[in-house]
């Protein structure tokens, strides 16, 4: 409009000619930003098109490597790699290509460890793609849909140099809707090794092997003969079930060349399930609460006795306790080192009684392979003069180049075994993705070539992973070492002969002070409560065990779990380290208990001297003996325990019986005394809870004797009185029978004279007995056996018999 006012052959006004600029600037704006933009939209003109540029939302494809075979190539092998791509994003990737690039060679262990980290990182740099023809494409790549690759590239295409370690990535490209160009949008970096021709100086390398598990068993037996054991839980059979955790570390470990390094805790918990065990809480009739798992227990023994039949064993502590809380919180506490020699004395006789082989006891391992100068001393006290550390936590040396050889003198005729803190602990984490997996194998295979080809240096290398892997890290450690004996720059040795091997000159040999112990592991350690608990109840077992006939039936099951209350298991766990422990000095009291004195009520005495009884009850199982028990009176002079203060005697009951024993007691006086029974053992320690009742004396007066003493005087008297009463009484009848015998004589003479017929006609006594009340008595009548009683009246205060 304004130019439309001017007229031709007029100059425009200075506010006119500032719009007409203005409008033409903002006309051309669009098309200057076309033209600006034109360059990049061609695919055509980059750069260079075999690296493409990285999309704006990194990362929107997640690429894993499942697998790649070989993990150590030689030549004219066939380099396979597998896995899958997943479309993260929200747009459709279209024209995708997934494809292999073989980076720079890494020389040095850090710069795997930087790759590793970075692994996912389409920022990192990459090489050169192969062949297009190794390649695998997608029309389209859907978000949230996974796609398998797999590519397959011959060894000599890789075009690969000198030995060493080469960052062999995985890239997928494609193209968006909204950026319709060549992009690289998902990488996977792992590492190829590559060292086709033997080495001239192998590295000796040595896998540790653990065969070690948490606390199953309790202190408590069966009352049976065969002390049927009682698990806190089933835990043990599901890992020794087939496919279970330590299944696999058996079938897993019997082809390798490892050195097993087994807790004879496992190996006893796993022989007991082989009988008949018991769990608290379970259903009695479930075959699994009552050892259903007998068969289970049985096989597995058999697999570990055939897979350490020619390999070298090593055997922990039994329990494998925690050095390190023994170190730091143990050793104040009287008794505690003791259980860590006793523990090592019973592992070796363990290990030979169920696997028949010979192990070392010669090697002792804290937790994580970290010490200090305490712990170092308490590895050793009981026999060990080899300690397993790891170099992360161990000096390496000053000025070194290279990773020295793994034992160390540190003095004292005590050796340090330095395992690799790099090759240790790449199993760690979660392996049961396969692409984790594979990943860790092909670091493991890295580290360990980078690791010889250092120097020309004969080295150890010695490899403690974590103590209980799960069956995942199990699998991955074993495909790792299957690889590593397959190569050319490494070779298998025992712990033994890698502790003898010849130490490096330039390697530290200083331990690392207290300051520097991992505060991440002093968090997780057995308090000191813990070993004060341990320790108190050792004390009760030590009491208790003197008046068993057999002590042996309390002294291995309590013993041992006393081993298990400081295993370096519990570590992460204290609250079920604590109820483990007061479980087992719960139980202690509950068994000491059985052997206990019966309440008595008050007594009354009512007499100068009397017998008490007090009574012994014995619940248990088996007899008791060695025990004293002692009536003590504590008013002597008014009660005397058999003219003392108190009296002892011995005592041994059989079991599930009771036994009295009767104390004589002397009253001085009359009055209340109080009486205390108590249980001792032969060292003249108290035994049990003590008993105590009154005794209440009556004393008998000389009065009251001399009344009783008349009463019984007037009783004989009385007794004479009617003896000779009823005496008298059989004679006065007696002499009147005479005296009618007579007179009737005379009559029969007087008759006889008048009638001699008669005389003649009368029977003789001979020929026919009188049978006449009155008859006299004949010669073989029996004595009576009391005289007749008398018809007079009786005399006062006599008792007549009626």
């Amino acid at each position: 409009m304004a130019e439309a006012a001017d007229f031709q052959g007029t100059s425009p006004s200075p506010a006119r000619r500032w719009l007409r600029r203005t409008g033409a600037v903002l006309a051309g704006t669009p098309l200057l930003t076309g033209l600006l933009q034109l360059p990049a939209a061609s695919p055509a003109e980059a750069a260079t098109p075999a690296a493409p540029r990285a999309a704006s939302d990194d990362g929107s494809v997640a690429v894993s490597v499942d697998s790649l075979t070989p993990g150590a190539p030689a030549g004219g092998d066939t380099v396979t790699v597998s896995g899958t791509v997943t479309n993260k994003g929200k747009k459709t990737v279209t024209d995708a290509s997934v494809g292999l690039r073989v980076g720079s060679l890494l020389d040095t262990r850090s710069s795997i460890d930087t790759v590793a980290k970075n692994s996912d990182d389409i920022g990192s740099p990459v090489g050169a793609e192969i062949d297009d023809k190794y390649t695998e494409k997608f029309s389209k790549l859907t978000p949230g849909v996974s796609q398998p690759y797999t590519i397959s590239v011959p060894a000599d295409e890789l075009d690969l140099g000198q030995d060493g370690v080469y960052d062999l990535s995985v890239t997928l490209t494609g193209e968006t809707s909204d950026q319709p160009w060549e992009q690289t949008l998902g990488v996977r970096h792992t590492f190829l090794p590559w060292q086709p021709d033997e080495a001239d100086t192998k590295t000796k390398t040595t896998f540790m092997w653990p065969l070690i598990s948490t606390v199953h068993m309790t202190a408590e037996t069966g009352s049976d003969e065969e002390q049927t054991p009682v698990f806190h839980d089933d835990e043990l059979a599901e890992e020794i079930s087939p496919g279970g955790r330590l299944d696999r570390m058996v079938a897993l470990g019997k082809d390798l060349d490892v050195t097993w390094v087994i807790d004879p805790d496992l190996l006893a918990s796993v022989e007991a399930m082989t009988t008949r065990y018991e769990i608290p809480g379970e259903n009695a009739d479930d075959k699994n609460a009552v050892g259903g798992h007998q068969a289970v227990a049985k096989r597995w023994l058999t697999e570990v006795q055939k897979a350490v039949a020619d390999k070298e064993v090593v055997a922990l502590p039994f329990g494998d306790p925690d050095l390190a809380s023994l170190a730091h919180h143990g050793t104040s506490v009287t008794g505690s080192l003791r259980h860590l020699k006793e523990a090592t004395d019973v592992a070796a006789g363990t290990v030979e009684s169920i696997l028949h082989v010979t192990a070392s006891t010669d090697f002792a391992w804290p937790v994580e392979g970290a010490v200090d100068p305490s712990i170092i001393k308490v590895s050793t006290s009981a026999g060990a003069d080899k300690v397993i550390t790891r170099g992360d936590t161990f000096e390496g040396g000053r000025d070194l180049t290279y990773t020295p050889t793994a034992p160390r003198p540190i003095g004292g005729g005590t050796t340090a075994v330095v395992a690799d803190a790099r090759l240790s602990t790449v199993f760690e984490g979660d392996m049961a993705r396969a692409s984790a997996s594979t990943q860790a194998v092909q670091r493991f295979l890295a580290q360990s070539l980078t690791l010889a080809l250092q120097t020309d240096r004969p080295r150890s290398v010695v490899i403690a992973p974590q103590r209980t892997p799960s069956a995942a890290q199990a699998q991955t450690m074993a495909e790792a070492i299957g690889a590593l004996q397959d190569s050319t720059w490494s070779q298998p040795q025992d712990l033994t002969a890698a502790a003898k091997s010849k130490p490096d000159p330039d390697a530290g040999t200083e331990v690392p002070p207290a300051s520097a112990y991992p505060k991440s592991l002093r968090k997780q350690e057995l308090p000191r409560s813990a070993f004060e608990q341990i320790a108190r109840t050792q004390d009760k077992l030590d009491r208790f065990k003197v008046i068993l006939s057999n002590p042996s039936r309390v002294v291995t099951p309590f013993g041992r779990a006393l081993n298990r209350g400081m295993a370096a298991s519990w570590r992460g766990r204290p609250a079920e380290a604590a109820i483990y422990r007061s479980g087992v000095e719960t139980y202690l009291d509950t068994l000491s208990s059985q052997v206990r004195l019966i309440e008595k009520s008050d007594t009354k005495l009512s007499g100068r001297s009397a017998t008490i009884p007090v009574t012994v009850q014995n619940n248990l199982v088996q007899g008791v003996e060695h025990l004293v028990l002692r009536l003590t009176s504590t008013n002597p002079t008014r009660l005397e325990i058999d003219g003392n203060a108190y009296e002892e005697q011995p005592i041994a009951v059989s079991g599930g019986h009771s036994q009295s024993v009767k104390f004589t007691t002397n009253a001085n006086a009359n009055g209340r005394a109080t009486v205390v029974a108590q249980l001792y053992t032969q060292d003249g320690r108290p035994y049990g809870q003590p008993v105590t009742f009154d005794v209440k004396v009556t004393e008998i007066t000389a009065t009251v004797m001399l009344v009783i003493g008349g009463g019984v005087l007037l009783l004989v008297l009385a007794g004479f009185r009617m003896y000779t009463q009823r005496k008298r009484a059989a004679a006065r009848q007696a002499e009147e029978r005479e005296q009618e015998n007579a007179a009737d004589a005379a009559d029969a003479d007087a008759g006889d004279a008048k009638n001699p017929e008669a005389s003649e006609r009368r029977p003789t006594q001979e020929s026919a007995p009188d049978t006449r009340e009155d008859a006299p008595e004949q010669p073989s009548d029996p004595a009576p056996d009391t005289a007749p009683e008398s018809a007079d009246p009786s005399g006062t205060g006599e008792r007549v018999d009626r």
